[in-house]
């Protein structure tokens, strides 16, 4: 896989109502993402994986510092790029590294089954094949979120911040390419997560507008969430 790039990411549980005023704050000096298109959000769904000791669900809740996770990712609910992602935390920050997987590689990981077909720069997809077999990983939960994405960009800095709302825990896997999933709520309404995403700083303008002094940051992700919500 190609090198590591290691950022900072904190996760702030807000209201919707605070979204509002904080999207209200960044358009003055953050730009929406690209891909968030007219409405100014996209559909993140991601399928987990974990092995059969729910070891990635324990060194969450534990707080282990060095782990990973694995995930299939699709936006838009569309299969036309399918994202294969293992994000590692280490000494406090974040690294995620992907390769683009193929339908049929999909349905075959959905299934709990390893792909025949793997080529040689599918590096994340060869790893996972490994835990496969070695740890029995095998996909466990569908997250499902819309997400309003901006990003800061200058000479020195890298900033993005996310709203991520209607969080959502699916526990039928068979669905997860489907247009439509049933699943639940995991938050209370009207609550959703603000994340703060950045390289080496955040600029005080920017953490002087999200008012962070008056928030706490999260030390569960969303997989864990959803995960806790099904009782395993």
């Amino acid at each position: 896989m190609e090198q590591a790039r290691f950022r900072h990411e904190y996760k702030y549980p807000i209201t919707c109502g605070q979204i509002v005023m904080e999207q209200a704050r960044l358009k003055g000096v953050m730009n929406q993402d690209v891909h968030a298109g007219e409405r100014g959000y996209y559909n993140i769904r991601s399928l987990y994986f974990d092995d059969m000791g729910n070891g990635c669900y324990l060194d969450n809740e534990n707080g282990v510092d060095n782990r990973e996770k694995f995930r299939i990712r699709i936006y838009n609910h569309s299969t036309e790029r399918i994202n294969l992602e293992v994000k590692q935390k280490r000494r406090g920050k974040t690294c995620k590294r992907c390769c683009l997987i193929s339908l049929s590689q999909c349905r075959q990981l959905m299934e709990g089954k390893i792909p025949g077909d793997i080529r040689a720069d599918q590096q994340a997809l060869h790893k996972l094949a490994y835990l496969m077999a070695v740890r029995l990983m095998r996909p466990v939960v569908i997250v499902d979120y819309d997400r309003f994405p901006y990003t800061y960009r200058s000479e020195d800095a890298n900033v993005r911040v996310t709203f991520d709302c209607n969080l959502m825990s699916a526990g039928d896997i068979t669905t997860f390419l489907d247009e439509k999933i049933q699943g639940r709520g995991v938050m209370p309404v009207g609550r959703a997560l603000m994340e703060v995403k950045f390289d080496s700083f955040l600029p005080d303008e920017i953490y002087t507008l999200l008012h962070l002094d008056g928030l706490t940051a999260s030390t569960f992700s969303k997989y864990y969430l959803c995960r806790k919500f099904h009782n395993l």
